[in-house]
């Protein structure tokens, strides 16, 4: 039985909340220094700062975050852009369809939207790429393949970057990538989808932290895959992850949580040098 979406919004709203509230130990050295958090979107408020535009990203840059996560889409000359919905509508109250919009059209109206190449050119080398593959079609899947391949040419795949996406068949587009730069997201498919990295031999399996159990977590490194945790929020709720062996979390609070990593890191090294 499916859960309705608004439904499922509940539900993790309130997992967020119990998990926030409940102690955790404060997670070993090592596990602190191997955390990688990863800023959802780049850190915005889509009030002074909108989510997917160069000044969130400046934003995680400036604050030694280690990972960017956006969403690509295509215009519709076949250009990469950096935007999470199909319309313009919810972030810049804009009538434009992103598909059937040409880039240059796009860039005169809504100049804040980056193009893949812009981000990749900034970013690329500095910042962790965890780049979201969105559900949508493909018109010329081998020119637009090329174009993916080439921005990406002088990046290491799995190194500098991953490809991400919910539906897994969007990997199809970015075969020139080995499977251990591909991750599949989860929702409340969890079980599904991890079993689908394994399959495929992915480089591991994102997701809500509640719903990527332990088991889950034990599977995958034992294959030597890795879990990414969503929707991680507070102090508590990041500790528990690292303390459970979870080195990627994606979180639209990535700078309070690196602080507390860096606060954390300098308590514990004072501590030893006493």
């Amino acid at each position: 039985m499916s859960i309705p979406y608004r439904l499922q919004q509940v539900l993790l709203k309130f997992v967020n909340l119990a998990y926030s509230i409940l102690p955790q130990p404060l997670p070993p050295l090592e596990r602190l220094r191997h955390c990688k958090i990863v800023s959802h979107r780049g850190e915005h408020n889509n009030h002074t700062i909108l989510e997917n535009t160069i000044p969130a990203f400046d934003l995680a840059q400036n604050n030694n975050v280690w990972g960017l996560e956006f969403d690509v889409r295509w215009t519709q000359d076949l250009q990469p852009v950096v935007i999470h919905d199909p319309t313009c509508k919810r972030l810049f109250d804009s009538s434009l369809v992103v598909q059937d919009t040409p880039f240059a059209q796009l860039r005169e109206a809504l100049p804040q939207i980056p193009s893949l190449s812009e981000v990749i050119e900034q970013y690329g080398k500095k910042q962790h790429l965890m780049v979201e593959l969105k559900s949508e079609t493909y018109p010329d899947p081998e020119r637009q393949a090329e174009i993916l391949q080439s921005l990406f040419a002088n990046l290491v795949p799995g190194d500098d970057y991953h490809f991400i996406s919910l539906h897994p068949q969007m990997f199809q587009h970015v075969s020139f990538v080995p499977p251990t730069a591909l991750l599949p997201v989860s929702e409340f498919n969890a079980k599904a989808l991890s079993q689908w990295a394994l399959d495929h031999h992915c480089g591991g399996v994102t997701g809500h932290f509640l719903l990527l159990n332990q088991r889950m977590l034990q599977t995958h490194a034992i294959r030597g895959q890795k879990l990414g945790t969503g929707f991680v929020t507070s102090e508590s709720c990041l500790f528990r992850e690292l303390n459970r062996g979870v080195e990627w979390i994606f979180t639209n609070d990535a700078l309070k949580l690196q602080k507390i990593v860096d606060q954390s890191l300098s308590r514990i090294l004072i501590h030893q040098s006493l």
